[in-house]
């Protein structure tokens, strides 16, 4: 039963490290709560209302999650997904009808170019997108010259090319942010956008869709 759901695990160990409560009865009454309040609890979980469940994971729990800190359901999920942007804890979740059902470490804006919390919907997809303001400036040879530039404040050499930054698996949030595969150095280092390992990038891809709700939190 502890394979279920990623949802249920992570209900399922927080409720034992509170088990001063006298809340479970059995594991199996647990994942039913959880199944019924799935979202409401996670939630609370991902913007620190409640501690973090994941600080109570047993072993056997741990080994459903990669070494970078993301695990994976949502192909035992059913329901219509959404998204949970933790700017805290730096991590991005997927829920699937209610039920947590995967989730990936970020990096998301860095100081003066905060992502901003809020409540969204996905308005675009781009599997190749390449950003239309950062990036490098390259020689007519494919020669950087300059990199990691802001083609609205950095002067372009004479004869010099602009070549956007690559944000494949590209999911527009507002503005120019959104979620894509990036560099997680292991903080806030974007410029705005929510950056995922690649792996995950692609998963969360490929479940969401142009009008699925995406949340931002603090």
């Amino acid at each position: 039963m502890l394979r279920r759901s990623a949802f249920s695990l992570l209900w399922l160990t927080a409720t034992l490290a509170l088990s001063h409560c006298n809340t479970m009865q059995t594991a199996g009454t647990s994942m039913q709560r959880a199944g019924s309040n799935g979202f409401r609890f996670a939630h609370r979980v991902v913007a620190g209302e409640i501690p973090r469940a994941t600080r109570f994971v047993t072993g056997k729990v741990k080994r459903m999650f990669r070494m970078d800190g993301s695990f994976w359901n949502a192909d035992e999920v059913r329901g219509k997904p959404s998204v949970l942007i933790s700017l805290g804890e730096q991590m991005v979740y997927l829920f699937k009808g209610g039920q947590l059902a995967g989730g990936s470490p970020i990096s998301s804006g860095s100081e003066g170019y905060d992502t901003r919390p809020g409540r969204y919907r996905i308005i675009e997809k781009d599997i190749d997108h390449l950003s239309s303001i950062y990036g490098d400036y390259i020689d007519s040879q494919g020669n950087i010259l300059a990199t990691n530039i802001d083609n609205r404040k950095d002067r372009r050499p004479p004869g010099a090319k602009f070549d956007g930054a690559k944000m494949y698996y590209f999911m527009r949030i507002y503005n120019g942010v959104g979620m894509h595969q990036g560099y997680l150095p292991g903080y806030p280092a974007s410029h705005g956008c929510i950056r995922l390992p690649g792996h995950m990038a692609e998963k969360f891809f490929q479940e969401v869709s142009v009008g699925t709700p995406v949340e931002i939190v603090p």
